[in-house]
Formats: C-alpha cells, sequence, structure tokens
C-alpha cells in the first residue's frame, strides 16, 4: 500500500454501521483481477490466497485491487477505458478522496468495496490512548522541566461518552472501554440499538447528548452531509471541560471553533490524529493549544494495516469469485 489519506450541520445526517451482504444483487463476472495502480507483492499474495488471478490490467480484467489512498482521477480513467470490470477494491475504510469518481459510477452495476471495519482495532486504541492521555493532562506533564504538583487530572472510569459514527471503530471502541464502565451514547443516522452503548440517536438528538457529555469521540464518515459536523455551537453545548478526540478526518470537525473552545478554555483538552487542514502547518495553533495532542495521521500505520487490508482482499477475492458476500461495500448514494 502506498500513501496515507487525506458550516456545522447538527441536523445533518451522520453515517451508520458497515453494511456486508450475504447476497448481491449485482451479478459479478469472475476474472483476472489487477492491483493498481502500481503492483504490491503481499496484495497480489492476498489476491491468490483468495483464490484469484492476478494479472495485468487489460480487457479481460474484471477486478481491481486499489493499494493507493489517492489518485482518482487515474481511477476514473481505467474505469473508463475498462468498461467491463465489475469490482473494485479501495484501500481505506474512508474513501472522501474517491466521491467524485463514486458519484460518477454509481448505479452502473459495479460493486464497490472499501476497508471499513478493518483496521477498526488499531483506530480504536489510538482514540482510547488519546482520551486517556487527555484527561490525565499527559500533553502538559510531558513538557513539564520541573516538579509541578497541582490536582488536575480525570479518569475515565464512568464518564459519560459520546461516540459520532457507528461503525468498525466505534464498535471496537465500545469494547475496549466496557472495563471502564462509562455511559456511552452513540450518534448514528438511524437510532437502532448499537451493542454496547447505553442508548443512541441521531442527528436530531446530538445537542443533548453532548450537553452530557464528558469525552466526544468522532469516528464517522466524511461526507458533504457530515462537513464541519462539529462546529462552535456543538463544542459550547458540551459541559465545560469536556474533551474532543478525533480519529475520522479532520473536516468533521471545525477548526477554528476547535481552536477558540480550546484557548478560552471551554474545552477541557482536544487529542487529533486527523486536522483540518492536513498536514497541520508548522505553527499552527493546535500545535501549542493548551492539553492537546496531535498525532499525524497514524492511528493505523502501514505496519498495522497491510496484513489487515490482505485479509479484507483475500475475503472480498474469495466473494468475488463465488458472486456475493462482499465485506465493506460501499453505499454509492450514502458516500461511504
Amino acid at each position: 500500500m502506498t500513501d496515507a489519506a487525506a458550516s456545522r450541520g447538527r441536523h445533518r445526517a451522520l453515517p451508520g454501521s458497515a453494511v456486508t451482504t450475504a447476497a448481491d444483487a449485482t451479478a459479478v463476472v469472475p476474472g483476472p483481477i489487477a492491483v493498481l495502480p502500481h503492483g504490491d507483492a503481499v496484495i497480489e499474495a492476498a489476491v491468490v490466497a483468495g483464490g484469484g488471478v492476478v494479472a495485468p490490467l487489460d480487457e479481460a480484467t474484471r477486478g481491481i485491487v486499489w493499494t493507493a489512498a489517492s489518485g482518482a482521477g487515474e481511477l476514473e480513467a481505467v474505469l473508463d477505458a475498462h468498461p467491463r470490470v465489475g469490482w473494485v477494491q479501495l484501500p481505506w475504510a474512508g474513501v472522501d478522496a474517491f466521491a467524485p469518481v463514486l458519484r460518477r459510477f454509481a448505479g452502473d452495476g459495479r460493486v464497490w468495496t472499501s476497508a471499513k471495519g478493518a483496521y477498526a482495532q488499531p483506530v480504536a486504541e489510538h482514540a482510547l490512548m488519546l482520551a486517556l492521555a487527555v484527561l490525565r493532562e499527559i500533553p502538559r506533564r510531558v513538557r513539564a522541566r520541573s516538579w509541578e504538583v497541582d490536582e488536575r487530572g480525570r479518569s475515565l472510569y464512568g464518564a459519560e461518552v459520546v461516540i459520532l459514527g457507528a461503525g468498525g471503530i466505534a464498535t471496537e471502541l465500545l469494547r475496549l472501554m466496557q472495563p471502564f464502565d462509562v455511559r456511552a451514547t452513540v450518534v448514528r443516522r438511524r437510532d437502532e440499538p448499537v451493542a454496547g452503548a447505553a442508548r443512541t440517536v441521531t442527528a436530531e438528538g446530538l445537542a443533548d447528548a453532548l450537553a452530557r457529555a464528558e469525552v466526544v469521540f468522532v469516528a464517522a464518515a466524511l461526507t458533504e452531509g457530515t462537513r464541519g459536523f462539529i462546529g462552535r455551537a456543538e463544542l459550547e453545548r458540551m459541559p465545560p471541560g469536556g474533551v474532543l478526540v478525533n480519529v475520522a478526518r479532520g473536516g468533521l470537525v471545525d477548526t477554528a471553533a476547535l481552536v477558540a473552545a480550546l484557548e478560552s478554555g471551554l474545552l477541557g483538552g482536544a487529542g487529533l490524529d486527523v486536522t483540518d487542514p492536513e498536514p497541520l502547518p508548522e505553527g499552527h495553533p493546535l500545535w501549542t493549544a493548551a492539553n492537546c495532542i496531535v498525532t499525524p495521521h497514524v492511528a493505523d500505520t502501514e505496519e498495522m494495516v497491510v496484513p489487515l487490508f490482505a485479509e479484507r482482499v483475500i475475503r472480498n477475492v474469495r466473494a468475488f469469485e463465488s458472486g456475493g458476500g462482499f465485506e465493506g461495500r460501499i453505499d454509492l448514494h450514502a458516500g461511504y
């Protein structure tokens, strides 16, 4: 695999969980699979392990495994030139970088799959680490050069937690927080129950959920409907000293509003693995904001995700060969 990815909206639709179909409505014709934009030995081996045949891109190609987090224009050109390709596998859980391509080919019968849910464990682990570090005032303490004695620092045990999104990351995060006995509210498109959550609400219930939130985890997909989902009004709704953790996409949070909330002391801290803009420029206020940790989009490093992506490819190649049961199928109209 190659390079890593990169108005408020309190009443907008929030993504729900990943959908895995038992049988796909569109018939997919098996055939040779091309690994693009460049060959990748690990992923090619996964295709073979799944029962597929790896071959260079040509008129016989029926499946594509895309291994770069970018290159939407290049992929679009490939699909235009090869209309008989029936299945496309993208490498990351978030597919916002490919949104124009997904919109362009929506409804043409192709099956599109992503890695949503595949990287849930490392990302949820990172999210929990960020939350614990910020609650314990670690950003300030690791910079200390003298023995400061103060009583700042809080525990996650028994905390009121809000998770935006109900996909694999949210599910795994709920599992990891079970020993902490948190009371978790999940905000998603549908108010269907989520295992491990005390309650589930839609975006219309966000304001009420935020009013009690000691920690808010952002783990939703970035779409046109969720961009800027957490803005000034949402941050002001949180109790004083609340903590925000974002491991999804920077664009889900209004950066200017976040900086203002941290600088004013409204927020007690933030843990950010993603930012807007990204990469975060040198000298940006978030680098020096009080009780804020910024990690450079490394919740799922290449060392972690390559074997996990390979497993997803193996299973989806098997589905491709058998005609159904794809994991991480993308809802082309919802955009994730």
